[in-house]
């Protein structure tokens, strides 16, 4: 064969290969078909697979030879096919072995299976990181009577600072505390509270049973999945310092109030602290009451990708229960909602809805006991693997929204919230504002914390907390930006006025000019007025370009923000089209 005759071979291989990736019979059928195939491992494509990594076993040797019989060769192309996927998924990937890239079952044996895991230890331990098997299954493989063994791998990095921890920040609305409680200390609830009384930060909180703040708790995964909770028996609880040292991955949980009293809290803390995931608490006995409603609109409303979980099964009689479950399932199949609700009952589906879960239209359904213990499992496995896919530019100026601020004794003031973007380090020099006037006001960061340990900088997407220099507590307020000091560059602008793309969700009668609400855009709270609109009136269901201008002081903006305005029962949503002054 000549050299020409192999180049044009090896090239029809790749062009094969290629359109067998793109064009898909399943393209042309229904959606009811593709709902169907999105949960089928064989017909998935993964998100985060590489195509030039993935082509190597299809035009040379096949996945199976190399993970059985790894030659020198084999095993740098499996690192750099891993290494690709753990750089793409922030130092954490899912690989499945037993299925071929063309969808083909390896058919391997238990013997083979276990070959096949020392393959990827090595492998993976070049990388610095390790593996966990979560999910392994035996297939039906027909009429051969042979075992057909898949498996799924959590592999992950192992991280040696806490500036370099993976953290996925997770909103967490309803009746939240207890599941909180039992998630992060690692104990059962008793029935009447134990597990949330460690979560509440005020005395009425502890009277009442009710969240009226934004508090925080995190659960650590080490670089082998399993969960950091606290020592059993010992009564010692671990610090944040300690579960952060071992951690290799953190999953940040915003205990948001769940009390139609504290709903202004709840927006804000929704819309303030950038979250990936909203975490959707439903009551089995009380089923879908108004408030719940009202939580799943806010996430509908800012694009954030929602999971229910539905608690307290083992106290609530069977027929309360199912009518529980298909009341949340009409909201959630309704034309406002448009969500494919699918139910978790076991690893196989927590794997598929995870690695699925970038689509807005899944939303995932746990049944759990915070009492027995039932289907926490599953939901710690879900959490475990869940990957963050939020894209936050390190490349780009820095910017800091503030979200909560406290005076420290002989440290000074401190400043809570998340980098939007950019990179900063201790000592650097930058501008806080808007004060009451607009203008920005020069500082220096004395010191970072993240997660309560200092660390020397911080990223684009982590929350952190500053000490700032010759700041006082009072000239700060919630919803000022941290933003680069250039000497000779001119201030940033703030605006007093916006125009904005807006949505009425609910209004009893009209909107018109001079109408007033409360507007939420990412830490931003403040009551606005409208001052010009491009419709005489407006009123439930309307679209519509609106001039907003803050009541008490300016505000820093920036274009294509989603905000939410709300005053008593009605509400809004929308998106900043255009800064005025």
């Amino acid at each position: 064969m000549t050299l020409k005759q192999s180049a044009n071979d090896e090239t029809s291989q790749i062009a094969t290969v290629l359109l067998d990736l793109t064009l898909d019979p399943r393209d042309n059928s229904d959606s009811k078909l593709q709902q169907n195939s999105l949960f089928d491992p064989v017909n998935r494509i993964e998100a985060n697979d590489h195509v030039t990594g993935e082509l190597l076993p299809s035009i040379g040797r096949s996945l199976k030879a190399k993970l059985l019989e790894a030659t020198g060769e084999d095993i740098h192309d499996l690192k750099e096919l891993i290494s690709a996927r753990l750089t793409e998924g922030n130092g954490e990937t899912l690989f499945e072995i037993g299925v071929e890239d063309d969808g083909n079952s390896m058919m391997f044996t238990e013997e083979e299976y276990q070959k096949v895991l020392l393959t990827m230890a090595r492998v993976v331990s070049d990388l610095n990181a390790d593996y966990a098997v979560v999910e392994k299954r035996v297939r039906d493989a027909g009429l051969k009577k042979q075992q057909d063994i898949v498996a799924n791998l959590m592999i992950r990095k192992r991280i040696s600072a806490v500036e370099d921890l993976l953290e996925i920040r997770i909103a967490v609305v309803g009746n939240v505390s207890t599941l909180l409680g039992v998630l992060t200390k690692g104990i059962l609830d008793d029935g009447r509270g134990k597990a949330r009384v460690n979560l509440f930060r005020h005395k009425h909180e502890i009277e009442s049973g009710r969240t009226s703040s934004v508090g925080g708790e995190i659960l650590g995964y080490d670089s082998k999945s399993q969960p950091i909770t606290h020592p059993e028996g010992s009564g010692r609880k671990l610090t944040w310092e300690e579960i952060c040292s071992r951690a290799s991955k953190v999953l940040s949980f915003v205990d948001l109030a769940g009390h139609e009293k504290y709903l202004k809290t709840t927006v804000f803390g929704m819309t303030g602290s950038a979250p990936d995931f909203v975490m959707l608490m439903v009551g089995a006995n009380a089923g879908i009451v108004g408030m719940t409603k009202e939580h799943l609109g806010i996430a509908l409303s800012l694009g954030i990708p929602v999971l229910v979980v539905v608690t307290k099964i083992d106290r609530c009689p069977p027929k309360v229960l199912e009518q529980s479950i298909k009341d949340l399932t009409n909201i959630l199949k309704s034309k406002s909602c448009r969500k494919i609700p699918l139910f978790v009952e076991n690893n196989t589906d927590v794997i598929m809805t995870a690695q699925n879960f970038v689509s807005e239209r899944l939303c995932p359904i746990f049944q759990i006991s915070n009492v027995t213990g039932q289907g926490l499992d599953l939901l710690k496995n879900f959490l475990n693997i869940l990957p963050s896919h939020t894209n936050y530019e390190n490349d780009k100026p820095f910017h800091y929204e503030i979200n909560e601020i406290y005076s420290v004794p002989f440290v000074g003031t401190v400043v809570s919230g998340t980098i939007m973007s950019g990179v900063i380090h201790v000592g650097d020099r930058v501008l806080i504002g808007p004060d009451s006037t607009g203008t920005f006001t020069p500082t220096t960061i004395k010191g970072i914390h993240r997660k309560r340990v200092a660390v020397p900088a911080a990223r684009a997407g982590q929350s952190v907390t500053f000490a700032l220099k010759n700041i006082r507590r009072a000239a700060i307020r919630k919803g000022m930006v941290l933003l680069p000091y250039e000497k000779d560059k001119p201030l940033p602008k703030c605006s007093r006025r916006f125009e904005a793309e807006i949505l009425v969700l609910y209004h009893s009668t009209t909107i018109k000019e001079k109408y007033q609400a409360m507007v939420h855009c990412g830490p931003v709270r403040q009551t606005a007025s409208i001052v010009h609109m491009e419709k005489k009136v407006l009123r439930t269901g309307d679209r519509a370009l609106v001039e907003f201008e803050f009541v008490k002081y300016p505000e820093y903006l920036l274009l294509g923000s989603r905000l939410i305005f709300r005053e008593g029962r009605t509400k809004g949503v929308g998106k900043v089209t255009k800064l005025l002054t």
